[in-house]
């Protein structure tokens, strides 16, 4: 069972826009680059049957970068869904949607009820939704998502690093902050 790490540290989130190529990875610089819904990508990849495996949702506060992205204050909550994307029975990717609860309005309610449906096809499937920045980072055992992340793995099994981006939208007017690391099961995919 997956217990919260005690440090609250965050990995240095980068503009992808200001990331040359070669610091990236060539494993996964494929994946943190494509401009398109992830799902879809990953649906398109994976010969073994696609899934979306919930592993928790409810209401909880966002890191200190993500609540600056999203303009939070502090006091505020957030629905948090974090979410790992399999291929067969292998997680792909481990995605956590920040969610503010006032953006739980209006049209943009139904993301509250998504259960095990993925939320890029309703992102990319919108003509509502806006992406308005993508960020990467390195992450290591210093920090609290690559716990999140890899926490089907035994520490035995944990890699030294794991790369993410996260993904500012805005859909039916309201914004949601998207993260998604990439574990390394997901094959190398080229540009």
């Amino acid at each position: 069972m997956y217990q919260p790490p005690i440090s609250t540290a965050e990995p240095r989130w980068i503009d992808l826009d200001r990331v040359q190529s070669s610091a990236l990875p060539v494993g996964v610089a494929a994946w943190l680059r494509d401009p398109g819904s992830l799902t879809r990508a990953v649906v398109r990849a994976c010969e073994a049957g696609f899934e979306v495996a919930v592993q928790r949702q409810g209401w909880g506060r966002a890191l200190p970068s993500e609540r600056r992205l999203l303009g939070q204050p502090a006091d505020r909550r957030c629905l948090v869904r974090e979410v790992k994307l399999l291929c067969g029975d292998r997680p792909w990717v481990f995605a956590r949607t920040l969610i503010p609860a006032t953006s739980l309005s209006g049209a943009a309610r139904r993301l509250a009820g998504l259960r095990n449906r993925p939320l890029g096809a309703l992102l990319f499937g919108d003509r509502r939704t806006r992406r308005l920045g993508v960020q990467v980072a390195r992450l290591d055992p210093r920090h609290t998502l690559y716990h999140a992340a890899c926490s089907h793995l035994d520490e035995s099994a944990r890699p030294a690093v794991i790369w993410g981006r996260r993904t500012l939208f805005v859909y039916a007017g309201k914004p949601l902050l998207v993260n998604e690391i990439f574990l390394p099961e997901i094959p190398v995919r080229r540009a």
